[in-house]
C-alpha cells in the first residue's frame, strides 16, 4: 500500500521521482496556486515579491534563466520588464500548464503584466542544455533544489552558465522548518525531528516505488554547496510573514509564520 515518511532511499530513485510527480500533479497544483503566483515573481508563500526585494538586480536587456520554472509565471513577468528570459523545468506538464489553461483573449488582455512568448525548455537542472557563460542571471523560486539528492550539481550548473559578475538566486523551504511538523497552526510550533536529520521526505506507491522525494539541507549545507560551486554568497533573506497574507499553503500560514521563518532566499555571485 502507499506509504510516506522520512527515510533513506537510493539517490537514483529519489532523484528520478520528481518528473513523474509534477507531470501527474501539474493541473491540481496550478488550480490551487496559480492565482497567487501569477502576475509577479514571488520568492515564497509569504508573498515577498521581486519588486519589493530586488534580488535579481536590473534585468532589462539581460539574459535570465529560470530553473524549476513550473508554469513560467516568474519568467514571463521578468520578460515584460525587458529581460530576455528562458524558462526550464523537468516537467513538461508544468511548463505548458499555464498557457494551456489560459484563453488567448485573457492572455492578450494581460500582456502588459506578463509575456506569454517566453521560450520553454524541458531540462534537468543538473544538466542544463546551454553553453557556458550564456546568462547574466540564473534563479529559481522553490524549484529543483529541494527535489534532488545532489543539489551541488544544480549550483555547479548555475555557475557554469553564468557570466562573470552574474547572480544565482534561489529560494527553498527554510531549513529550520524541517524540525517541525507540517502544520501551519500554533500546534506546529513544537519541534518533533532533529534539525540535523537529513533523511528526505518520501512517498511510495503500492509497489514500494518512490513517487515523491523532497530533500532537507541545513543552512550550512546550502552555504557549503554554493561555495563548492565557486560562487560567493552575498545575502540570505528570511522573509517575515506579512499582515495582508491570510492564505494557508501546506505548512505555511499566518499563525506559525508569525513565529518561525518558512522561506530562505540565497543570493550568490559569480566573481
Amino acid at each position: 500500500m502507499p506509504d510516506y515518511g522520512y527515510r533513506d532511499v537510493p539517490d537514483h530513485e529519489g532523484g528520478a521521482a520528481s518528473r513523474g510527480w509534477w507531470d501527474d500533479n501539474a493541473a491540481e497544483y496550478l488550480d490551487d496556486h496559480d492565482a497567487f503566483l501569477a502576475g509577479e515573481l514571488r520568492w515564497g508563500p509569504e508573498g515577498l515579491t521581486e519588486s519589493e526585494a530586488g534580488l535579481l538586480g536590473d534585468v532589462a536587456g539581460r539574459d535570465v534563466l529560470e530553473i524549476g520554472a513550473g508554469a513560467a509565471q516568474c519568467s514571463r513577468w521578468l520578460a515584460a520588464r525587458g529581460a530576455r528570459t528562458v524558462a526550464t523545468d523537468v516537467s513538461w506538464a508544468m511548463l505548458r500548464g499555464n498557457r494551456s489553461r489560459t484563453p488567448a483573449s485573457t492572455r492578450a488582455a494581460t500582456r502588459s503584466d506578463a509575456r506569454d512568448d517566453v521560450p520553454l525548455v524541458q531540462a534537468d537542472a543538473r544538466a542544463l542544455p546551454f553553453a557556458a557563460g550564456s546568462f547574466d542571471v540564473v534563479f529559481t523560486s522553490f524549484g529543483a533544489i529541494p527535489f534532488v539528492p545532489d543539489a551541488g550539481r544544480v549550483h555547479a550548473e548555475a555557475a557554469r552558465v553564468l557570466r562573470p559578475g552574474g547572480r544565482w538566486v534561489f529560494s527553498v523551504t527554510h531549513p529550520l522548518r524541517w524540525a517541525f511538523p507540517d502544520d501551519p497552526t500554533i500546534a506546529g510550533l513544537t519541534a518533533t525531528r532533529s534539525y540535523f536529520d537529513r533523511r528526505p521526505y518520501v512517498e511510495t506507491d503500492d509497489a514500494g516505488r518512490v513517487t515523491y522525494a523532497e530533500y532537507h539541507r541545513t543552512v550550512g549545507d546550502h552555504v557549503r554547496e554554493v561555495a563548492a560551486a565557486g560562487l560567493r554568497l552575498v545575502d540570505l533573506v528570511e522573509p517575515e510573514w506579512p499582515s495582508w497574507n491570510t492564505q494557508v499553503w501546506g505548512g505555511w500560514g499566518p499563525e506559525r509564520g508569525h513565529y518561525l521563518p518558512g522561506t530562505a532566499v540565497f543570493v550568490a555571485r559569480k566573481e
